[in-house]
């Protein structure tokens, strides 16, 4: 018998658990953080703190350090997330995020941006205990947020370039939380990761070329040819490698930390070089996401090489 329409009106919606919905809000929020972004800059910090400290510094100034750093950089991407939400809805890449479909309201994640600022800001001055940390995490707040997202982004070519700065400071933070004060040496490898975000990001950029004209963001590969941006992307990677080598005689680096830096460096370049080559012959197969997780790998490589080089002339003594 076929039920009539009362009938089936009266038939309760199937209800969502609580755990699961809570569940579901937490995700949205921690999406607004970007945490696989987030993770790329940790990768920074700890080396720069045992470089510091010519070993392992203390287990709970680490781990405050790493919490501090995932949270003031993770309200610097909850700011970027709210700023350019109107970018994320019409890229075929970001439509999926939480602001872009409704499971975070604008106003609750500028809240949720503010919030998570203040505590960072707090947790690197209460409990790190470091005021030059403190004072390093805000500018590296600010010069994302109002730096790059705010001015840059949308108006320059050179917006990843100069906005990218931003992404450098873990490593300044990193060494500030252990010394409370700044050397050649952090300099240095603050400058590794500054010369790497270009050939680091234009690679998917050009990838994306198309979302990010659409949405009216001139990234240096939809304003300027293939080749334009594979001679840039060579000339910084060139730059990354020479200031990688010289933290070599600056930071007292052993040849095991040379070899890894000049090796990767050259293998990273290479590819940047292929690039280019490719894109003389009109090839469209530009292989643009290989050579973005090959940079990844890269800064990696050379990170793990300042983490563990300051316990290598006692393993290398203890071979001889």
């Amino acid at each position: 018998m076929p039920l009539n329409a009362s009938a089936v009106s009266d038939v309760p919606a199937p209800t969502v658990p609580r755990w699961l919905h809570a569940t579901r809000r937490v995700k949205a929020y921690v999406a607004l953080m970007k945490p696989r972004v987030i993770e790329l800059l940790l990768v920074t910090t700890l080396p720069a703190m045992v470089l510091a400290a010519d070993g392992w510094p203390p287990v709970g100034l680490t781990i405050l350090t790493l919490v501090g750093g995932f949270l003031s950089a993770g309200a610097a991407n909850a700011f970027n997330s709210y700023i350019d939400r109107d970018i994320d809805a019409v890229m075929k890449r970001t439509r999926r995020r939480p602001l872009v479909t409704g499971e975070v309201t604008p106003r609750a994640a500028l809240v949720f941006a503010w919030s998570v600022t203040i505590v960072s800001v707090l947790w690197f001055w209460v409990l790190v205990g470091s005021p030059l940390a403190t004072l390093l995490t805000v500018l590296a707040i600010l010069g994302y947020v109002v730096g790059y997202t705010m001015i840059l982004k949308r108006r320059t070519a050179q917006n990843i370039v100069w906005g990218g700065i931003a992404g450098c400071m873990p490593a300044l933070i990193g060494w500030a939380a252990v010394t409370e004060s700044l050397a050649w040496e952090p300099f240095l490898l603050f400058l590794i990761v500054f010369f790497w975000t270009p050939p680091h990001y234009w690679p998917l950029s050009m990838k994306f070329k198309r979302d990010y004209a659409h949405a009216e963001v001139p990234m240096l590969p939809v304003v300027a040819s293939t080749r334009r941006v594979a001679i840039e992307m060579i000339a910084y990677a060139v730059a990354m490698v020479v200031t990688s080598l010289i933290l070599v005689p600056v930071g007292g680096m052993t040849w095991v930390y040379a070899a890894i830096a000049l090796g990767s460096g050259a293998w990273f370049t290479w590819g940047c070089i292929a690039l280019y080559r490719r894109s003389l012959h009109g090839d469209t197969s530009l292989k643009e996401m290989r050579l973005f997780r090959d940079s990844i790998v890269y800064l990696t490589l050379v990170f793990a090489a300042v983490l563990v080089d300051p316990f290598l002339p006692d393993v290398l003594t203890a071979w001889s």
